[in-house]
């Protein structure tokens, strides 16, 4: 008998062929519907780009401090810069916008979507930080996400400047929770008041937009264009601040810390997966006309790395800003793997 007839290979052979036929071949499949459509290699290459602009502002950053020009904590300066001046215009010039009855309905559904997954995010890092043992850092940069500096470029390229208002929807709700949970988690119990609050200067920022917008008060084009310059600094200013704190921690340190890695796989696959079914099981993309593009955008901002506020806060109060900053590093360089993967799934579940 040949070895072309020996029973036991003929059945090998067809185990292995029916072992492709059942799992490999449709697993290839997958993958290959998964990274085929062109609004997936899309957000793949900005992400790749507007990642590498970004890295390479935090690697000036670091050389700054490297070369001694600069210490590490001189990056305190900037942080109070970034969150006091810059944020503040960033929301005001947020709300320059006309008002239509379209406009307004689209609005609407994306201060919901902020809303309930701001929400749904806190109530995650709630469970989080007990199942897990998170320290303020770790909770904070794992629900916190930077949906400022790098969303609202991915938008503006994908869809249009006019789809850029219904990212700010969630940055206005995200910068209100920025300054009461987020500023409570990382300050501690007992160091929030109202009388904080309301003395915030992003918090009236966010009112003064409101009314504006409200009352449709449109601002003079000089005052419009100083908020419009002073709100390109908000990525740059955060990119510094990272290298000049990535400076002062031992590579090893970082590359080494399993609680890093961990932060990392909940804010960049766990919590968005999390925020995906619930999403498509709700239904919101059916409730108005283009609402899937709404919709989209609100969980665009959801899936993005660990807010650079967080950062900047950490370092205002003390509390482990190389810790938060190197997360943030990371979750910056994975996120141009982990953000087109999610959102191919977003766009395969229908």
């Amino acid at each position: 008998m040949t070895l072309a007839e020996n029973p036991q290979q003929r059945s090998s052979g067809s185990n292995l062929n029916q072992f492709k036929g059942q799992i490999i071949l449709p697993f290839s499949s997958f993958i290959t519907k998964l990274f085929s459509s062109r609004f997936t290699m899309d957000i793949t290459f900005l992400l790749g780009t507007k990642i590498i602009e970004l890295t390479l502002i935090v690697l000036i950053g670091y050389g700054l401090v490297k070369s001694k020009l600069l210490k590490s904590e001189d990056s305190k300066p900037l942080s109070i810069i970034g969150l006091y001046v810059i944020s503040p215009a960033v929301m005001i010039e947020a709300f320059q916008i006309d008002y239509t009855p379209e406009i307004l309905q689209g609005l609407q559904l994306s201060l919901l979507m902020a809303v309930f997954l701001q929400g749904i995010l806190i109530i995650i890092g709630s469970l989080l930080k007990r199942l897990l043992n998170l320290d303020p850092i770790e909770h904070a940069t794992s629900i916190y996400s930077n949906s400022g500096n790098l969303i609202i470029p991915i938008v503006m390229s994908l869809f249009g400047k006019e789809w850029v208002i219904y990212a700010s929807c969630f940055i206005v709700v995200q910068t209100f929770l920025f300054w009461t949970h987020c500023r409570l988690i990382i300050v501690g119990k007992g160091n929030l008041s109202l009388k904080t609050i309301a003395k915030n200067i992003n918090i009236w920022s966010i009112l003064v937009g409101a009314f504006l917008f409200a009352f449709q008060i449109k601002l003079p084009n000089i005052i419009n264009g100083t908020l419009s310059s002073i709100g390109l600094f908000i990525g740059p200013n955060a990119m510094l601040v990272a290298g000049m704190l990535i400076a002062a921690i031992p590579l090893k340190s970082i590359v080494s810390s399993k609680r890093i890695y961990l932060v990392t796989l909940l804010r960049l696959l766990v919590i968005p997966l999390v925020l995906l079914v619930l999403i498509k099981l709700i239904g919101f993309v059916h409730w108005i006309e283009k609402g899937e593009i709404i919709v989209l955008i609100s969980f665009l901002a959801t899936t993005s790395p660990s807010a650079s506020t967080v950062t900047q806060m950490a370092v205002i109060y003390n509390n482990n800003p190389q810790k938060a900053s190197a997360i943030y590093g990371i979750t910056t360089l994975l996120c141009m793997f982990t953000m087109p993967l999610v959102i191919a799934l977003y766009q395969m579940w229908g």
